[in-house]
């Protein structure tokens, strides 16, 4: 296998995990422990679902970076000689790299801080901004995928 279909691979298998996991706990997963499961139970089950999500999150941060810029730059000559599209898609992933990094490092700390502390409204008070925040991203997220499979195509 070349350099560029690895990357390319890898870099597809990254935004994958991402983007699926973010569509699957906010269409699917979300509305059902909304429904059946009430306060301190919820925060639970999200800080378990978070704790084992976010860790693949950042690794696929890491290797959509990582083969992204080789692809640019090592493969394509670099920004100036790509197609529009990939200055978008890069546009986006940063905007959604910036987007995750801000919920692990604030609501979703804080909504830690307030399970550990037993208190269930600060708790649900930061799942309600993950949650509109992973909303957002998970828009970003297809949007860019749309511009990563259709780029290139005339409008």
């Amino acid at each position: 296998m070349t350099g560029y279909a690895l990357a390319n691979v890898l870099h597809v298998l990254a935004v994958v995990i991402w983007v699926g996991g973010m569509f699957f706990a906010y269409m699917f997963l979300r509305p059902v422990a909304g429904q059946q499961l009430e306060g301190m139970a919820r925060l639970k089950l999200w800080e378990g679902v978070f704790g084992r999500f976010f860790p693949w999150v950042w690794a696929s941060v890491v290797v959509i970076l990582a083969t992204g810029f080789y692809m640019i730059f090592g493969v394509f000559g670099g920004m100036g000689d790509v197609h529009p599209s990939v200055h978008t898609m890069l546009l986006l992933g940063l905007i959604m790299m910036a987007i995750f990094a801000h919920v692990f490092f604030a609501p979703f700390r804080r909504m830690r801080q307030a399970i550990a502390a037993d208190d269930a409204p600060e708790g649900l008070r930061r799942l309600g901004q993950i949650r509109i925040l992973v909303g957002i991203n998970t828009v970003i997220g297809l949007v860019t995928i749309l511009v990563a499979s259709g780029g290139r195509l005339p409008l």
